[in-house]
């Protein structure tokens, strides 16, 4: 089973945290989505796998179609992981390339410029 929780920091800080737990994968990655899609025009989203032991590729993918959606809106996405599985997954396909992994919420706001 996969939870999902959005919080928004208060405006003058514009950034949303989407933390998810429980494995990404076929079963679980449309309420991904869904979640993702709920969030637009934010400043800055950061995305909390810490709690996320498995990724497949429909959650990888699911995850790159959110940041682009952030970054057509002109907004950006870091990623907090902290799961060695994950971290190896992320950086296989070259995804960390792209968007900063950082390993707490703290890293993941100064890459985006928040702190």
């Amino acid at each position: 089973m996969l939870e999902i929780s959005v919080e928004a920091s208060d405006e003058s800080e514009g950034y949303h945290v989407c933390r998810l737990a429980g494995e990404v994968d076929a079963y679980t990655v449309g309420d991904f989505r869904e979640a993702l899609a709920g969030i637009d025009n934010v400043r800055w989203l950061v995305i909390d796998l810490s709690e996320v032991p498995f990724m497949d590729s429909a959650g990888l993918g699911a995850l790159i179609g959110g940041i682009r959606r952030v970054r057509e809106a002109e907004g950006d996405v870091a990623v907090v992981s902290t799961t060695a599985s994950l971290n190896r997954l992320l950086h296989t396909t070259g995804f960390d390339r792209i968007v900063p992994v950082t390993e707490s919420l703290s890293d993941a706001l100064a890459a985006l410029g928040e702190e």
